[in-house]
């Protein structure tokens, strides 16, 4: 086949497929706040989430987000999103639950930021809320898996949300509107490499 053939049929193809997408385009007419879970075993479900702050901030959106289960204060995320105006950061974490070892504990901390992620989904002035690390606090029981669904449902219309976390549940993905789930096929710490400045913190 000459290169002006190649050349012709690859044409073709991108005409084709450029009238698929045009017509997917066309066809995405609703406007409203998006539930996205990010979930699976693999590394970059918080790190896609504060891509999204990023993408977020750069437009002039509110942002708020919760970091469940963690307790480190000293992360490059926190360092630098912390310091944006339009960006309300709060670690609400006593640390790993291997770490604290305490359940009553965890889950009057759980609670507690709980209140505050409440505040930030009844607020429509906060235009995406990011609820890092959530699934473990549903599938710990350390709060009511009914009661935060419904407070991520009845949300203002307009306003985004991210989940992120391992094993969400399925009533979780079914509110969901897109579910990522990251796989993971080799990781660094496995190797016995240390966690990462700018990549792991």
């Amino acid at each position: 086949m000459s290169k002006q053939d190649q050349n012709q049929r690859h044409q073709q193809r991108m005409e084709r497929k450029k009238a698929v997408i045009d017509a997917s385009i066309a066809r995405a007419s609703t406007d409203k706040g998006l539930l996205l879970v990010l979930t699976g075993n693999g590394k970059g479900k918080s790190s896609s989430a504060f891509g999204m702050v990023g993408r977020a901030l750069g437009h002039g959106m509110k942002v708020g987000v919760c970091q469940f289960i963690k307790s480190r204060t000293d992360t490059g995320e926190e360092a630098f999103f912390g310091k944006q105006a339009n960006c309300e950061w709060h670690v609400l974490g006593d640390g790993f639950t291997w770490d604290t070892q305490d359940r009553e504990q965890d889950i009057a901390t759980s609670r507690r930021g709980w209140d505050i992620a409440r505040r930030m989904l009844a607020d429509p002035d906060y235009a995406l809320v990011v609820l890092d690390e959530l699934t473990y606090l549903l599938n710990y029981s350390y709060l009511d898996a009914e009661h935060v669904l419904a407070d991520i449902a009845q949300r203002p219309p307009m306003q985004h949300v991210v989940v992120t976390g391992r094993a969400a549940s399925l009533p979780l993905r079914e509110l969901a509107d897109t579910v990522s789930v990251i796989e993971d096929e080799k990781h660094a710490f496995r190797a016995g490499i240390q966690a990462q400045k700018g990549i792991d913190l």
